[in-house]
């Protein structure tokens, strides 16, 4: 059994919400001891039987120096419904707390950022970064000096090779796969089981093998 030495608040009540509770819980320092989300999405004054409060009132019962925040949301509008809700808990001066399974393995020099999940048989290799609000479902393999950007979400067994440069707001479906020192370029959506074997521009749905930028905006297939 893990000591639990540190408090947590999920931001979340949804699906991942649930899932990040269970992961926090029973694989982790952290002790779960309330939920957040913005006021239109709270209709219930507890979750999994524990607090749930509005952002707006979070300070009044989860003190700043009491607990640390992790928002657990998947890639709404292609990751910008996780990054909204970590800039307004930024923004009241929380800090947030990073998953790492115990059953992943991530090579001691890798640079993470902050509210980081990572899943279980993830591999993260020599001197990769991992950017602020990334999600790497189960399964994953990321190749030696690989940067993932802030507010991706790699799903499952995707294969990124080494000295890759994924950008910002990225979304990768299942078993997708990419060559050596390629460039994807922020706002992408990557359909399942592309693989990728060039440096792409950003901005768009990508698909096939080998994969190519489609005629559709990633931000709009999204609504974003």
């Amino acid at each position: 059994m893990i000591k639990k030495s540190k408090k947590l608040v999920i931001a979340g009540a949804g699906e991942f919400g649930e899932i990040a509770y269970e992961y926090f819980t029973h694989d982790s320092e952290y002790e779960v001891v309330g939920f957040t989300v913005e006021p239109q999405y709270k209709n219930d004054d507890t979750f999994l039987g524990l607090p749930l409060v509005s952002i707006e009132e979070i300070e009044s019962q989860f003190g700043l120096d009491e607990v640390e925040v992790h928002v657990a949301i998947t890639y709404t509008k292609l990751n910008r419904g996780r990054e909204k809700v970590y800039n307004l808990l930024k923004n009241k001066g929380y800090n947030f707390a990073n998953y790492i399974s115990s059953r992943a393995f991530v090579w001691h020099n890798v640079e993470l950022g902050e509210n980081v999940f990572i899943f279980e048989n993830n591999v993260v290799q020599h001197k990769c970064k991992i950017g602020n609000g990334v999600v790497l479902w189960s399964g994953n393999h990321i190749g030696h000096q690989s940067k993932i950007g802030n507010f991706c979400y790699l799903s499952s067994h995707v294969v990124v090779s080494g000295y890759c440069n994924i950008g910002d707001y990225c979304f990768v479906g299942v078993n997708a796969a990419f060559a050596d020192n390629l460039t994807l370029g922020a706002n992408s959506f990557v359909a399942m089981s592309s693989n990728v074997t060039k440096s792409l521009e950003g901005g768009f749905v990508v698909k096939g093998s080998p994969a190519e930028n489609s005629k559709l905006s990633a931000l709009k297939y999204m609504k974003v």
